[in-house]
């Protein structure tokens, strides 16, 4: 059975572009990006932007446009079992060509993971006129790296923020 992700969270002022690879089962059942409680996104986000947590979804979309980031994966749709980035098979990849022509506002692109990068290198491919990093994964098969560790990483999107 074939896959759909979401459509981005963006607006005319995004600057960022965080990228992941697919939603995962939990995801595409709730209707919500990184909607599994052990996925830490959510998380790292309202930690970075020194806000309370919150588990109500249009808060959470709300701190990602506030803070001029759009969410958005590297693939519109894929097959394969359950919600690991390597059951990924035939992935087809959004339109970024389109994408980044309607908000050219965006000059950052940041992977939240090493798979999503990778799916968007073979797909896509990188352009020279953005800014491309790869930040370590919020899921909870990046148990490795403590939270703190991720928070401290995920602090370079202040760095395009203030510029």
């Amino acid at each position: 059975m074939r896959k759909i992700a979401f459509p981005p969270i963006v607006d005319s002022n995004s600057q960022i572009l965080l990228l992941g690879t697919m939603p995962s089962e939990e995801s595409l059942r709730k209707q919500e990006y990184y909607g599994h409680k052990s996925n830490q996104f959510w998380k790292i986000l309202f930690t970075l932007f020194a806000q309370p947590f919150s588990i109500d979804y249009k808060e959470r979309v709300a701190l990602l446009i506030e803070n001029r980031i759009a969410l958005w994966d590297v693939l519109c749709s894929c097959e394969g079992q359950g919600s690991a980035d390597t059951s990924i098979k035939n992935g087809q990849p959004n339109n970024f060509t389109l994408f980044f022509s309607s908000y050219p506002h965006i000059t950052h692109v940041f992977f939240t993971s090493k798979k999503a990068e990778e799916f968007y290198r073979k797909h896509i491919g990188f352009d020279n006129n953005k800014v491309y990093l790869t930040l370590p994964s919020p899921s909870p098969a990046n148990a490795g790296t403590p939270l703190i560790q991720k928070i401290e990483k995920w602090k370079v999107i202040f760095s395009v923020l203030k510029s």
